[in-house]
């Protein structure tokens, strides 16, 4: 599996840290040339400092941008057509998600949310996925989340963007089978990442996976052309299968009761 990325230019958002990082490295390391975006230039020079410095690769791209803003997904795809970069396989892993009850916490970030998680996947989606037709090869994967499969009460907008990422990723992938176009969504579970920083809210890293190992099975898995991947540990999958069966009252109210036990009912910002 470790050489099936040679030849692939793969554009990894949300590159600078956590998941993110975990891809852009993983992907080096099996041969592929990286190009990073993320809003922070510094923190992307150091991963691509760690690549050079891990993998010996001097290729990698870095481009700065925000695509949660009205104009940042259009102004990313201009510096990618500036530099002549013909993306090969697109990874939509930028994601941020606000815990707490919706109507409790800031308006503002949610928003954001609502704009990464699907305005700017949508975006460079459209974008690039009509290059990749055009050329009859490559592929997209989207990363969505086990929480998309059920409402999430106290991550309300989170698990709501995560269930459109996972309903449009399965339509685009039966839209584009034979065109030679590979469309996978993955399903992490909990990550050990800084992904609730700045709140009170905090990750078990007992029953959390690193993002080193989800990577490197997203990846395994698309080679494989898989449609669907759950890159964490065999209970992620297992826990998506009752909010298929049960009645979707039902399901909320067992989220809702696992999200209090874990404080989400409570979240405040750090001061």
């Amino acid at each position: 599996m470790n050489d099936d990325y040679r030849g692939t230019t793969a554009l990894v958002t949300g590159a600078s840290k956590g998941l993110g990082r975990a891809y852009a490295l993983e992907l080096a390391r099996r041969g592929a040339q990286v190009v990073l975006l993320a809003r922070s230039e510094t923190d992307l020079r150091k991963v691509a400092a760690e690549i050079q410095d891990r993998h010996g690769r001097t290729d990698t791209e870095v481009i700065t941008g925000d695509l949660a803003t009205a104009d940042g997904p259009e102004q990313i795809l201009r510096e990618l057509r500036d530099r002549g970069l013909a993306v090969n396989l697109l990874l939509n892993n930028a994601g941020a998600g606000s815990a707490g009850p919706f109507l409790d916490r800031p308006f503002e970030p949610q928003l954001r949310t609502l704009h990464l998680n699907v305005g700017g996947l949508l975006v460079l989606t459209h974008a690039i996925g009509t290059e990749l037709v055009a050329r009859g090869s490559g592929g997209i994967i989207n990363v969505s989340s086990t929480a998309a499969f059920q409402p999430m009460p106290y991550q309300a907008t989170y698990a709501a963007t995560k269930a459109f990422v996972l309903s449009f990723t399965e339509a685009l992938a039966e839209e584009l089978r034979g065109s030679g176009v590979h469309v996978m969504a993955a399903h992490p579970g909990a990550i050990a990442t800084g992904f609730f920083d700045g709140t009170t809210a905090t990750i078990d890293p007992k029953v959390a996976d690193t993002p080193d190992t989800v990577a490197a099975r997203t990846l395994d898995d698309y080679a494989r052309r898989r449609a669907i991947s759950y890159p964490g540990r065999a209970v992620n999958r297992a826990l998506t299968w009752p909010a298929r069966l049960l009645p979707r009252t039902a399901v909320a109210r067992i989220a809702a009761t696992f999200n209090r036990r874990l404080g989400l009912h409570e979240v405040a910002d750090l001061v």
